[in-house]
């Protein structure tokens, strides 16, 4: 099986039984069970519950999330494969698990046994996976029935989710701009209401860029807190994570909580609720590359710091002590490595040899990069892992980070397609998603939470991030936001509800 090294709901029926007599008495009807009505939608947690108490099933839940997938997924082109007659399968089945029968899409970066795993690639057709990613491996164990895999680039490449094999997804707030990526497919069902969860990936924004220009909530894990890839696959840097987008803070520590590694590295999740306590949050809307930052978006990040003034929270200006162009760099370096690194798996499956017929230009000139420079890949491996410490001394004095996630809200569909010039595009992409990453090289925990919209009416999330093994702390700021600004019933004009 191909090992991918790169962040690889309802309907029912009553039956009436009549009963004949046998003698000459009139026929008697026995009563008929009440009719079943399509259940509304709700969060995954709710979704699990009502199935739990037999108010609902999984099968209404599943038959109730295609239909909403039908409705929209013409708009927004956010599922790469679907596979619905496997979930009915499923769940007409024994579900056992905290989230036994809520329908959920499958990032189609990682293996979920049974279906393709495309990768946003032209070169991997063809490709079925015979076993599940061990993360995948703890969403089945939880219960949760995959309706398919959604949409991302190639390899997760790049912020947008615009692959050559499949054409663009759409943002449900605004079908002219995209989703963001590379988790762009899972944030645009969960924003158009069609399932309650998605899983997502990030290495470098994957689940915050798309949290935010879709306005769902998405975290970030610290390094190592839920399973990844397969034993013996593990990179010198491991930048990537799982976990999930979602309409509710409570669905996301559910989600942990069932994926959670449990190996020892990190003590279980524990009760989360509402932070008490008052932080020290350090604001830092600047960019550490001197890229611009749109004014819907600084507007939208200073929104979040005076919301958090007036919850008691101690706001203070700070200025991230990061070389922005030596760690952007580095990590592109890095990145563009590991481009290489797939191009190559790519090609050993195809059987044909590396080119623009089984690869993307975007992922072949990140590939070429790596190439000429491949004598400072080592270098830029080693001032990448010493980040970690001296990211972590940020916050010696403060508890979490506040800063955007992107450097504007969503673009247009087209600025970041992977065929575009090179060298423009790379300018396009580091200008958009130019914070994000130090989180990832460092391990740390991180969030996207969908306080503000632009005048215009895009999504624009508040990214706060602490140190690594700070999920716990993340979660309950999140929930304290999520009651104080609440964003559930706030929907998109693309939306199946």
């Amino acid at each position: 099986m191909l090992k991918l090294s790169r962040r690889a709901m309802l309907a029912g029926s009553a039956a009436t039984i009549a009963v004949a007599a046998c003698s000459r008495a009139p026929v008697e009807e026995a009563a008929a069970p009440p009719a079943r009505t399509v259940p509304a939608y709700a969060d995954g947690t709710a979704m699990a519950a009502g199935i739990a108490a037999g108010e609902t099933t999984a099968l209404e839940q599943i038959e109730a999330a295609v239909a909403r997938a039908n409705a929209v997924e013409p708009q927004i082109n956010g599922i790469v494969t679907e596979t619905f007659e496997v979930a009915r399968s499923d769940a007409a089945g024994l579900l056992s698990g905290a989230l036994a029968g809520v329908p959920s899409f499958i990032k189609d970066l990682i293996d979920w046994r049974g279906a393709p795993t495309l990768a946003g690639s032209r070169g991997l057709a063809g490709h079925l996976a015979s076993e599940d990613n061990p993360f995948a491996s703890k969403w089945r164990g939880a219960g949760i029935v995959s309706l398919g895999k959604s949409a991302t680039p190639e390899a997760g490449l790049i912020s947008s989710t615009e692959p050559l094999s499949n054409g663009p997804t759409r943002n449900p707030w605004d079908v002219s701009r995209f989703p963001g990526g590379s988790s762009g497919g899972a944030a645009a069902l969960v924003a158009a209401r069609v399932v309650p969860f998605a899983h997502a990936s990030d290495g470098g924004g994957s689940i915050r860029i798309p949290a935010s220009t879709c306005g769902v909530f998405g975290l970030k894990p610290s390094r190592d807190r839920l399973p990844y890839s397969e034993p013996g696959n593990t990179p010198p840097l491991q930048i990537s994570v799982n976990h999930a987008v979602t309409i509710s803070v409570r669905d996301s520590i559910a989600l942990f909580r069932a994926a959670e590694a449990n190996d020892g590295a990190y003590p279980p999740l524990g009760e989360i609720a509402p932070l008490t306590r008052r932080l020290r949050i350090g604001f830092a809307p600047e960019p550490t590359t001197g890229t611009p930052l749109h004014p819907d978006t600084r507007a939208a990040t200073e929104a979040a710091a005076q919301l958090c003034r007036e919850l008691g929270h101690t706001v203070i200006d700070f200025t991230l002590p990061i070389d922005g162009a030596k760690l952007t760099d580095a990590f592109l370096l890095y990145w563009a490595a590991g481009a290489g690194q797939f191009a190559q798996q790519v090609a050993a499956f195809s059987g044909k040899p590396i080119g623009p017929d089984i690869v993307e230009p975007w992922t072949l000139g990140l590939a070429g990069m790596a190439a000429r420079r491949m004598a400072e890949i080592p270098d830029a491996i080693a001032y990448l892992l010493a980040f970690e410490s001296a990211y972590h001394a940020m916050f010696e004095s403060l508890d979490v980070i506040l800063s955007p996630v992107t450097g504007s809200p969503a673009v247009p569909v087209g600025e970041q397609a992977p065929d575009a010039d090179y060298d423009t595009l790379m300018e396009r992409v580091l200008s958009f998603a130019s914070y994000t990453a130090p989180m990832n090289v460092a391990g740390a925990a991180s969030m996207s939470v969908p306080l503000a919209w632009s005048p215009s009416g895009l999504p624009v999330g508040a990214m706060f991030s602490g140190r690594k093994g700070d999920d716990a702390l993340l979660f309950e700021l999140a929930l304290e936001l999520e009651a104080a600004r609440p964003w559930a019933d706030r929907k998109p004009p693309v939306s199946a509800t």
